[in-house]
């Protein structure tokens, strides 16, 4: 069984898409009246109105009843809410249940990564049965049935492959991965990254400007997570070059639409007051600010999206002090010597 706690358009899709693939699934909603409107109606009237839900899954309000039976339970609700959640489901959570994030955030409060602020609820004893999941997952593209990837972390490589397997189907294909904080920090950083890709679409910065703006911002991703204790090599995959593509050029994207608009003269208060949903980027940018301050790492496009919008910097003077930066090695910065160095050394061990 499969529970996935949270009713949003991600928990719904993933509901939904493992309900397709044959596994039992239950959908936890916070609402008492979204819960018994989607068992009624077999649709997700707030978050995919337009999506017919399988009539297996089952939904309910009540987290003991959605809990029950659980071998794996997703927690796909907004970082903001998470830690909440977690303290609401852990009575109920079974001896050998592994505890997944969705969420790709960092807790506002803490700069806590979702899997570390889950092991303080959950306690240090259970860490081995927590993972964290992120890819490039577009939740309507999901619940459509539209073929896509996903990546799910833990430090136990036992715990990461049972997920894997666990949740593996034809149309959303899972990989495991050991490197914990890299997956988390991917996932919570390109938000950042896609707000600066709205605002290049936003101004008409061109596509030669939004290629250089989202291979940057992986550096940066790449940067920080290193120093965190990541392995590079995971910014190359799924939840970072993958992740950050999708959520940079997308649609469907939040965090675009969300510098887009802030682009066209909106102020952040405003962008958010229109938004039904939470853009992730928002606290991501703030929380990536002081673990570049904390870890002293060179941030200049994060630190340029929380100037514009936090400090109501002009978006011209924000790219103008990018393009103004000093000249750099490219890959100096990863600590990977140059080709040249590399074949010199090569010829000197001869």
């Amino acid at each position: 069984m499969i529970a996935v706690i949270g009713a949003g358009a991600w928990g719904t899709a993933l509901a939904q898409v493992f309900s397709r693939g044959g596994k039992p699934v239950s959908l936890w909603a916070r609402d008492p009246a979204l819960a018994q409107r989607i068992g009624r109606e077999r649709r997700n009237p707030a978050y995919l109105p337009g999506i017919p839900l399988r009539g297996d899954i089952r939904v309910t309000d009540d987290l003991a009843t959605a809990l029950a039976g659980a071998t794996v339970a997703i927690l796909a609700v907004p970082t903001h809410g998470l830690r909440d959640v977690v303290t609401r489901c852990r009575p109920s959570l079974g001896p050998d249940a592994v505890v997944v994030s969705a969420a790709k955030g960092f807790e506002a409060t803490t700069c806590l990564r979702m899997t570390e602020m889950l092991v303080e609820v959950v306690g240090k004893k259970e860490a081995s049965r927590v993972a964290a999941m992120s890819g490039p997952n577009i939740a309507i593209e999901i619940a459509r049935g539209l073929p896509a990837a996903t990546v799910v972390a833990a430090g136990d490589p036992r715990t990461a492959a049972l997920v894997r397997d666990t949740c593996n189907g034809t149309q959303l294909r899972f990989y495991s991965n050991d490197d914990v904080v890299g997956v988390e920090y991917g996932g919570a950083l390109k938000n950042i990254v896609a707000i600066a890709a709205g605002i290049c679409d936003g101004v008409g910065a061109g596509d030669n400007g939004k290629s250089a703006l989202i291979t940057r911002g992986l550096a940066e991703m790449a940067r920080l997570g290193v120093r965190a204790g990541a392995s590079p090599l995971t910014f190359a995959g799924l939840t970072g070059l993958g992740d950050c593509v999708v959520t940079c050029t997308s649609p469907h994207s939040r965090n675009r639409r969300l510098g887009e608009a802030i682009a066209r003269g909106q102020t952040l208060s405003e962008v958010e007051a229109g938004m039904f949903q939470v853009a992730e980027g928002v606290n991501a940018a703030r929380a990536a600010r002081t673990l570049a301050e904390r870890h002293d790492v060179e941030m200049p496009i994060v630190a340029e999206v929380c100037a514009v919008l936090f400090e109501e910097k002009p978006i011209g003077d924000a790219v103008a002090d990018l393009m103004r930066r000093g000249a750099r090695d490219e890959l100096r910065e990863f600590g990977i010597e140059p080709l040249r160095q590399v074949s010199e050394r090569s010829t000197r061990a001869r």
